[in-house]
């Protein structure tokens, strides 16, 4: 009978034999035919484009291939003016519109593949609270741990301000609920769980960087400047 030690040091040739597989299945690959990629590149490109990230948590194997072979894959990434960015301390491999970061601001981009998304005031607003919390946990817990969770009801209290008062908090949970069912398909947050919770993905601390949280610092104060010129006027 094997105990918890056994199955611990078996691990180790079990995951060197899968890997010995797969290269041996891409070299036959390019034995058969030299002008094609290779699968395992081939799967981590394609999964990097219909997702727009690879995350170690949850796809370890093409994860490491895009690590593994990162300039083969912006070269084959580079007509598309699309580069992958590599986070390795958070497992994140993600993809970015190509830009001349000197030549052009945040604003001056266009990609005929990729559809902008503006985000809504509230939008925003929580995205700043969620990279807060998500700051906030990093600090606590060590940079790139993921677990990082908060309540909805939480969410509601500090979105309290932004979203007004309904005197309803039915009314007003379904509206933060509304909001980062929103967020979920940028790849910041996950559905919340049977506690009520929401997981803080690690994709949010490139999403909302500095420059597009003083962006959304001026809106919220020229939003600001709006209702006091109106209950003035009132």
């Amino acid at each position: 009978m094997t105990n918890i030690f056994d199955q611990i040091t078996a691990r180790a040739p079990v995951e060197q034999a899968l890997e010995d597989n797969e290269t041996q299945a891409a070299e036959q690959e390019v034995t058969l035919d030299p002008t094609r990629t290779a699968q395992r590149l081939r799967e981590a490109l394609q999964a990097l484009l219909s997702d727009g990230l690879l995350e170690q948590a949850h796809k370890p194997n093409l994860y490491r291939t895009a690590m593994h072979e990162l300039p083969q894959l912006n070269a084959l990434l580079e007509p598309l003016d699309l580069q992958a960015r590599v986070d390795d301390v958070r497992g994140l491999v993600f993809l970015r519109v190509w830009r001349d970061e000197q030549a052009t601001v945040e604003e001056d981009w266009s990609h005929p593949l990729v559809r902008r998304q503006r985000l809504t005031l509230e939008q925003s607003v929580l995205l700043a609270f969620l990279r807060q919390l998500f700051v906030r946990h990093e600090q606590e817990a060590g940079l790139g741990d993921s677990n990082a969770w908060v309540a909805v009801d939480e969410l509601v209290a500090l979105m309290s301000g932004v979203m007004g008062d309904s005197g309803s908090e039915s009314k007003e949970k379904s509206r933060l609920l509304t909001l980062l069912n929103q967020l979920k398909a940028h790849g910041v947050v996950t559905d919340p769980d049977s506690h009520g919770r929401v997981q803080i993905r690690p994709l949010i601390a490139h999403l909302a960087n500095p420059e597009t949280l003083e962006a959304l610092l001026q809106q919220l104060l020229e939003h600001t400047s709006d209702v006091e010129n109106r209950e003035e006027q009132a």
